[in-house]
């Protein structure tokens, strides 16, 4: 089942992507129009090669360069920052590299988070009902790492990375007090973020009335809907629509979804929709039937990454959540995005198919008051069933315990 979704996420999202970019790509002068879709093609194949990998052996890869991984996706995040390193588009500094050759380093961030926190989570099973030592040190690493992500600024992802670490602390037990204390921290920030910064506060701004701001931060949005409204039920017809034609920005990439709602329609929505239906439903199940509480949390994980990054595009492109840049996973232009999914996928499939790998659960630490009565509790249970022993033995066994030779000579 999550074989069949990716792939066929894959054929959709090629299709989809040739269809936004070559019209403008051809009227520009660039290319044969196609230039969009042979990269998506070669991002892909890499992404597969990668799915394959972890496919087979991906937790036991995993569990060895968890910590690796986190550690160097930091440093990338933080050198998006450095002049002439980080390249900077639109106003926002997410990316490093040159030319055709830019990755945003935020993605392998979000995937190196998952692997840290259910490495850190099937260790201390315990943590989660502990708020102290839930904070250090996961808390405060998934908190940094979402402060490095928003003053890109990508908000989107530091939303995606909170969402996917909520998902992972219910997997884990965490209870309702801790968890509602997290989410109030979380959304205190959300709100502070916004009216500290210009960016973020126009984009909260034209979300609730995008129309009043049309000519402006508005007009993403407003032109979205334009296509949407567009499409009706069936769509205008594969390739044909108008609004990816200097209309509406970013079509191949954040807002593919509304050149889909215009060319294929309600129906083209709604069958996305359920292949991302498919990778949730299989993923969970995968997590169910997982051999050990770090494969089930990579699961859960993995799942969450994909299905928030889905819902926050669509409800972005529908105009029920404020822009965040977020990429529709699988389908969007976007190299980092789609390799990083393909190989997040190839994690779940590893997990699916029975992968596991030995992380050892620390046991919980305690005083030495606290373990003499656990001691005597031991020894008082090793007592009582060797009573219970002598009990069903009977005869000799029974007349060798004093209240039984007391009820005899009571008898006598």
């Amino acid at each position: 089942m999550l074989l069949t979704a990716t792939l066929c996420l894959l054929a959709f999202g090629a299709v989809m992507v040739y269809s936004a970019s070559s019209a403008t790509s051809l009227l520009q002068g660039s290319g044969t129009g196609s230039s969009y879709l042979v990269r998506y093609l070669v991002y892909g194949a890499i992404g597969l090669v990668a799915m394959r990998v972890l496919a087979r052996n991906g937790m036991a890869i995993a569990t060895r360069y968890t910590g690796p991984l986190l550690a160097i996706s930091i440093v990338l995040v933080l050198a998006v920052h450095v002049p002439h390193l980080g390249v900077s588009v639109n106003g926002a500094r997410r990316w490093l590299g040159a030319g055709p050759l830019q990755f945003e380093p935020s993605e392998i961030l979000k995937l190196a988070l998952v692997l840290y926190s259910a490495t850190l989570l099937a260790k201390r099973p315990q943590q989660v009902h502990d708020m102290g030592k839930l904070r250090r040190p996961l808390l405060y690493v998934i908190a940094g790492a979402s402060l490095l992500v928003a003053v890109e600024p990508d908000i989107g992802s530091a939303m995606v990375i909170g969402f996917v670490a909520v998902a992972m602390l219910v997997a884990a037990g965490i209870g309702r007090r801790n968890l509602a204390i997290i989410v109030g921290c979380a959304l205190g920030f959300v709100a502070l973020y916004a009216l500290a910064r210009p960016y973020a506060r126009a984009r909260l701004t034209s979300f609730v009335n995008p129309w009043a701001h049309a000519s402006g931060s508005g007009f993403q949005a407003v032109q979205g809907q334009i296509a949407i409204g567009s499409g009706g039920l069936f769509g205008v017809g594969p390739g044909q629509s108008v609004q990816k034609i200097f209309y509406l920005p970013e079509a191949p990439t954040d807002f593919i979804l509304a050149v889909i709602a215009e060319e294929l329609g309600v129906i083209g929505v709604f069958a996305l929709l359920f292949l991302y239906g498919l990778i949730a439903h299989a993923g969970l199940r995968a997590a169910r039937t997982a051999r050990s509480l770090h494969s089930a949390l990579v699961a859960v994980g993995v799942t969450a990454l994909i299905v928030a990054q889905a819902t926050l595009n669509v409800f972005a492109v529908l105009g029920l959540a404020p822009l965040t840049g977020v990429p529709l996973p699988l389908v969007s232009y976007g190299a980092s995005s789609l390799v990083v999914m393909l190989a997040a996928m190839g994690l779940l499939m590893n997990v699916a198919a029975g992968g596991t790998a030995h992380v050892r659960a620390l046991p919980a630490r305690s005083s030495r008051r606290a373990r003499a009565p656990a001691r005597e509790v031991e020894r008082s249970g090793r007592e009582r069933a060797s009573d219970n022993r002598g009990d069903r033995g009977g005869g000799d066994g029974g007349a060798r315990r004093p209240g039984a030779r007391g009820r005899a000579g009571a008898a006598g």
